[in-house]
């Protein structure tokens, strides 16, 4: 069984407005042992996105402290953030880490080349193959030039707002570019995580999905962490059964939890 949500968002982040005191209660009432706030921090981005991704994190360190002591008793909370990776903020990652003890980093791929795929107009100028090719060439060079995260965020996030979303997608097709990704993930002793937002999203498939799941513990992969992407309290814990068995279907008999920046594995 998963008893750890290791990617959740408040109403600290931009797209969410559920009160963290909310989400605690529903991860306690779930049976939940451990939660790991990952609010986004999302600097320079999408201008046309009319949400702001700018994380006030000292506010955010400071309810989150407040909480872990009064749930102490009841849940384990833990300290993480979400930054959204472009190249050339890689130096102002690097400093922003350094400012706070966070316990768990997802370095996360929400844009291409400065457009975020959830709008339309990404798609208008190209076929859905080129642009799943141009969000993957992405996250290469976001861990070209930043290695500062524990886990690479929801690798295929692209696939929930194709035109025709997981019609056109196998993992067959970007074999390559895939296992590159996956192998310099693994070069630089960071992970992965299985996010089961993609069946909140209708895709009948986590992120990524099983067929990258299963190719990445092939190739050597350890660190799986287990997230359900919710910004509300209905989706905490989204299908963590189902995710179970995925993993163990995968090869693993084992997930992540971080704490300190440091993995801990727990076993399925």
């Amino acid at each position: 069984m998963i008893h750890s949500d290791f990617h959740l968002h408040t109403s600290f982040s931009g797209d969410s407005q559920t009160p963290m005191k909310n989400m605690i209660e529903q991860g306690i009432a779930l049976g939940l042992k451990t939660m790991c706030f990952t609010e986004h921090m999302d600097l320079d981005y999408d201008p046309q996105c009319p949400e702001n991704f700018e994380l006030d994190t000292e506010s955010y360190l400071k309810s989150y402290l407040c909480y872990r002591e009064e749930y102490k008793d009841k849940i384990d909370l833990r300290f993480g953030v979400e930054l959204g990776l472009q190249p050339h903020l890689a130096e102002t990652h690097t400093k922003y880490l350094a400012s706070f003890p966070f316990d768990f980093v997802i370095g996360s791929s929400h844009l291409i080349h400065g457009i975020d795929p959830y709008y339309p107009k990404f798609f208008q100028s190209n076929d859905e193959n080129s642009c799943y090719l141009e969000y993957f060439e992405s996250i290469l060079e976001n861990m070209n030039a930043f290695t500062g995260f524990d886990v690479y965020g929801h690798i295929d996030y692209i696939v929930r707002y194709c035109p025709n979303r997981k019609d056109n997608y196998s993992f067959s097709e970007y074999t390559d570019i895939l296992d590159e990704i996956l192998k310099k993930i693994i070069s630089i002793g960071k992970g992965i995580e299985i996010n089961t937002g993609g069946f909140k999203y209708g895709l009948g498939h986590p992120n990524p999905h099983e067929d990258i799941l299963k190719r990445y513990r092939e190739l050597g992969g350890e660190i799986i962490t287990t997230g359900s992407d919710a910004h509300v309290t209905e989706f905490l814990g989204y299908e963590f059964a189902r995710a179970s068995e995925i993993l163990k279907n995968a090869g693993f008999s084992y997930y992540t939890v971080f704490k300190n920046r440091q993995p801990e594995f727990l076993p399925l």
